[in-house]
């Protein structure tokens, strides 16, 4: 940021009086600028025993299959963004959404939320963001194919719980070890 804008001054970076973090602050008006993590929020669509996967249009990861999911709109609650992400990427209907998973990544500053929901039909076809989407059984899931570790970790966890029933909110922060490439 460069900007301020309240008034369009100059910003500098500095700890505000009272605060304990930089921050952006107008160097004219001291309006303090917050930047603060983005919320991605999404769905594991299921029908019947299968999932619905979008295979990415765009980047990051082009090509690699994920659960329909995207930012979080200002005056939007996280479930609405959850359904609204699923039409837009998949064109697909969802019901009966149930938070799932929940997953904090402080390296990038975002959090996601998927949501378990039921399909309302299995109609659905590519939004503009997804090059093909699909319904896929556990043993049909592209696993070295899928774009985010959020999504795996997700689908995991779906995989294992239906057996028993039993369907656990679960949370966990994902922090970048040594190699980017990798969490723990």
């Amino acid at each position: 940021m460069k900007y301020c804008s309240n008034c369009g001054k100059p910003v500098s970076i500095k700890v505000p009086p009272g605060d304990n973090r930089e921050r952006f602050v107008c160097d004219h008006c001291e309006t303090v600028h917050y930047v603060n993590p983005r919320i991605v929020a999404g769905c594991l669509p299921v029908w019947e025993n299968r999932v619905l996967l979008c295979q990415r249009a765009i980047n990051p990861r082009a090509g690699r299959w994920t659960l329909p999911a995207g930012f979080l709109e200002n005056n939007e609650t996280v479930v609405a963004g959850a359904i609204r992400e699923t039409f837009e990427e998949a064109n697909a209907v969802v019901a009966n959404p149930d938070l799932y998973t929940v997953f904090s990544l402080p390296h990038i500053s975002q959090i996601y939320l998927f949501y378990r929901a039921e399909l309302v039909s299995p109609q659905f076809a590519p939004g503009f963001e997804s090059r093909q989407v699909k319904l896929f059984e556990e043993s049909e899931i592209p696993w070295d194919e899928l774009a985010f570790p959020v999504v795996q970790e997700t689908l995991e966890h779906f995989f294992a719980d239906r057996y028993s029933g039993v369907f656990p909110v679960r949370s966990r922060d994902l922090i970048i070890d040594r190699d980017p490439t990798r969490f723990r």
